[in-house]
């Protein structure tokens, strides 16, 4: 099982949660809406659930519940700023579509189960 940080969502990620005092780390998860399917999830974890995974990468601790753990297995994120904005980027190998707009994603059936 593997999710990983690139070092500027490491940074990101380690900024805002310093400067908020939150969590314990990251939760990533994702929720079935828009065009294509999915879209990701992503706040800050205050607990570990039952049903959780806990990952560490570039010492952050990243929670992801074990029901979307195949569809975000392999996923990279990046925090990149162009011009004025600013956004977290994911690189998933499962995904096999996504919306025009970017916003939502699609996987393969035997993933989505």
């Amino acid at each position: 099982m593997s999710i990983t940080l690139t070092a500027s969502a490491a940074r990101q990620i380690t900024t805002y949660m310093t400067e908020h005092r939150a969590g314990i780390g990251l939760r990533l998860g994702v929720k079935r809406t828009g065009c294509s399917g999915f879209a990701y999830v992503v706040d800050v974890a205050d607990h570990l659930a039952q049903d959780d995974v806990l990952l560490e990468n570039r010492g952050i601790k990243i929670v992801v519940n074990l029901e979307h753990l195949p569809l975000l297995e392999g996923t990279e994120i990046d925090f990149v700023r162009q011009g004025l904005s600013d956004s977290f980027r994911f690189r998933n190998p499962n995904v096999s579509g996504e919306c025009g707009c970017g916003e939502s994603f699609s996987v393969d059936a035997h993933v989505a189960r």
